[in-house]
């Protein structure tokens, strides 16, 4: 339980997952792209149990972008930019000089969560190469949105694939948030914007954190129910 749990909206990401998708189907009506059948992307390893709700609902293709905060000098909780899989950096320039700070001092650690983000496509994705996304809808899923930097660095790295329709689909976020990233997704679906925000840990009764080897499972068991 978290210490929100009282005022939670959700009773777990599942719950969420399955709250989230009736919204997505919803947006997709009339959306079309290869053949119509969505490519679900989660961003582990909170969004993809929710991810595998949607993909479940809307009879879409699951799979995984890996997106990093880069965190501050000495303050790593602090999010001042984040990246995505091969992409460039994306900084929050306010953040930088808030802290008085120019992109090469994040150099170090850009490196560290590079490594991390290689890290983790070699145990989730093994040898498979990173999903076909060119021509394609594609719903970009979180577990929630406080700052957004993660999913803008995720966003900025699909857009270099040419999807034809991107969608940002997650269950709470702030409104800063939620407002911030109309111009990097086609579609922003934001089930609940509460104010004041706080943290998404906050809106879920259960949100315990998820191991790799909980992300590796979902993954294998959605693959092995939606067998092609």
């Amino acid at each position: 339980m978290t210490w929100g749990a009282a005022r939670a909206m959700f009773a777990d990401r599942a719950d969420a997952g399955r709250a989230l998708a009736a919204e997505v189907a919803r947006h997709l009506t009339g959306v079309t792209g290869d053949g119509g059948r969505p490519l679900v992307l989660a961003l582990p390893r909170g969004g993809v149990p929710v991810a595998a709700r949607v993909a479940d609902v809307i009879d879409g293709d699951l799979d995984i972008v890996i997106a990093r905060k880069i965190g501050a000098p000495h303050h790593p909780e602090y999010g001042v930019g984040a990246l995505a899989e091969d992409g460039p950096p994306v900084f929050n320039t306010e953040a930088l000089q808030y802290l008085d700070l120019v992109e090469e001092d994040l150099a170090g650690a850009v490196a560290h969560e590079r490594a991390e983000i290689s890290r983790r496509l070699r145990r989730y994705r093994g040898e498979r190469p990173a999903p076909q996304t060119a021509g394609r809808t594609v719903v970009l899923v979180d577990d929630g949105l406080a700052t957004g930097v993660t999913a803008r660095a995720a966003l900025r790295w699909l857009r270099t694939r040419q999807p034809q329709h991107v969608l940002l689909a997650v269950p709470v976020c702030s409104r800063a948030a939620r407002d911030a990233m109309t111009t990097d997704a086609d579609t922003v679906i934001c089930l609940r914007a509460p104010e004041p925000f706080t943290a998404v840990g906050t809106w879920y009764a259960d949100f315990r954190q998820l191991t790799d080897t909980d992300v590796e499972q979902i993954l294998e068991q959605f693959r092995h129910a939606h067998a092609r």
